[in-house]
């Protein structure tokens, strides 16, 4: 694909090149009406699955498939609502299939932006009576369940839905977003880019560019991500599109250590849409990194308040125990709750949750939840997550294999690099190790208020050099 430089709108037909060799280019990840979270270790990697467990009952929608029930804020503050509009359609036209398809769609929409898993289920209640009024040719209903299993992370099934939708209309954009969503969490990363790319051709929205710079980030290739993520800016058309590419925006910059840029990004994704969770967990991040740890941990605090999932818990917790005798017992303790219930439902594991186990709680068992995960996923964000777990386990042999499965792909994260660092020393590789925590602190010397320190405490007794490039304020 050749990736123009003017405004977005001047695009005029699908352009036929690979945005793999572009200057400036394009490629996956969470975004409008995909995946449901932005991961763990930056922009679209796995994060809380929506169910039991993953967000408070107080914050699940109470009104079933939502058609009349009620009212809702709109995400963004301002504007039409489509969930509202949804909902009047399906009680104008009740035995409508579209109505209902775009009802499922707008539930996603929202789960996706508020971290409200409860509208899941409406949603999925909505696209199947979409799909008993019309059981073929239900383009739209179709692309919607492969939506929402990616939503869940069964991105198996949601890989499903979206080979059956692209089969159905190979020259529709939205089925190749599904597909490239859940190919590019099973660890088909190749099977990924084509969709994405395919997506581009067809449809240079929010969501293409949105995808492709995650791809790009996952591949090393951070300047092109942070192109297509100015191009999702500039396609976006709703204030949830904005703040999803803005914040994803903030994450790249986090990843390389640059604080004014990541908190330029936050902000603006904030100020499209008020409590964009994730933004004020980039928030609360660079209040930490700046010295202000008070203050982050009372905006950790409102966060996880509200929007309690796995990755805000554990950083909140590994903020408070950062300090000689700090303990968060509260996150602690909801971590624990729910790496209970993710045991007893055995579904997708949040990899937030396998890390708490490694190290928090018993290695054993985050062991045992990574292994099935990586049953299902071999993406290197599985790869890391297994790979630290058996280190927390005292198997570093093993351990060593997938910290080099985590690395195939290039991305340059700090987390993966001082996990692998780590375990290189525990194997008495200690040049290697250096080399890993080295790098670890150059691309972010903030990277974790817990791990980061015990990286240059690491390298301080292996007698090298503690530090990168400084701090990028």
């Amino acid at each position: 694909m050749r990736f123009v430089k003017g405004p977005v709108k001047r695009v005029k037909r699908p352009v036929k090149r690979r945005y793999a060799a572009l200057a400036g280019a394009v490629a996956v990840g969470a975004c409008a009406a995909g995946l449901l979270t932005i991961g763990p270790y930056g922009p679209g990697g796995d994060a809380s699955r929506p169910g039991p467990g993953s967000l408070t009952a107080q914050s699940r929608d109470r009104t079933g498939t939502g058609a009349g029930s009620g009212t809702d804020e709109v995400a963004g503050g301002t504007g039409a609502d489509p969930l509202r509009a949804a909902r009047r359609a399906v009680d104008k036209a009740p035995q409508d299939p579209v109505v209902w398809s775009e009802l499922g769609q707008a539930l996603i929409e929202r789960a996706r932006t508020t971290l409200d898993s409860g509208r899941l289920d409406a949603a999925g209640k909505a696209l199947r009576r979409s799909l008993d009024l019309k059981r073929t040719g239900n383009y739209a209903a179709t692309t919607g369940m492969g939506q929402l299993a990616d939503a869940r992370h069964e991105f198996g099934t949601g890989r499903k839905w979206g080979l059956r939708s692209t089969r159905m209309a190979p020259d529709r954009a939205a089925g190749y977003g599904v597909l490239a969503d859940a190919e590019i969490q099973l660890g088909h990363y190749r099977a990924a880019r084509t969709a994405v790319q395919r997506m581009l051709d067809l449809k240079p929205t929010a969501a293409a560019y949105s995808r492709a710079a995650y791809d790009l980030e996952t591949h090393g290739r951070n300047r092109d991500a942070a192109v297509a993520l100015r191009r999702a800016v500039e396609a976006a058309q709703t204030p949830d599109e904005t703040a999803f590419a803005e914040s994803r925006m903030g994450e790249l910059a986090w990843s390389r250590g640059e604080l004014k840029s990541a908190g330029r990004h936050f902000e603006r994704a904030l100020d499209a849409v008020h409590g964009h969770p994730y933004s004020l967990a980039g928030r609360a991040r660079l209040q930490a990194a700046r010295g202000h740890r008070a203050q982050a941990l009372r905006t950790y605090g409102r966060l996880v308040e509200r929007t309690p999932l796995p990755q805000f818990l554990l950083e909140a917790a590994e903020l408070r125990g950062s300090r000689p005798g700090g303990r968060d017992r509260k996150a602690l303790a909801a971590l624990k709750a729910q790496a209970r219930m993710l045991r007893a439902d055995g579904g997708p594991v949040d990899p937030h949750l396998a890390l708490y186990e490694a190290d928090h709680g018993r290695p054993a068992t985050a062991v045992a939840m990574m292994r099935r995960e990586w049953k299902r996923s071999h993406g290197v964000i599985v790869a890391d997550a297994l790979g630290w777990a058996l280190h927390r386990a005292g198997r570093d042999a093993e351990a060593l294999r997938y910290a080099e499965a985590a690395a195939r792909t290039g991305w340059k994260n700090a987390l993966f690099h001082y996990h692998r660092g780590v375990i290189e020393h525990r194997l008495g590789r200690h040049a290697a190790g250096d080399r890993h925590l080295r790098r670890a602190l150059r691309l972010n010397p903030h990277f974790s208020p817990l791990h980061a320190p015990r990286a240059v405490r690491l390298l301080h007794r292996s007698g090298g050099p503690a530090t990168g490039d400084g701090d990028r304020r």
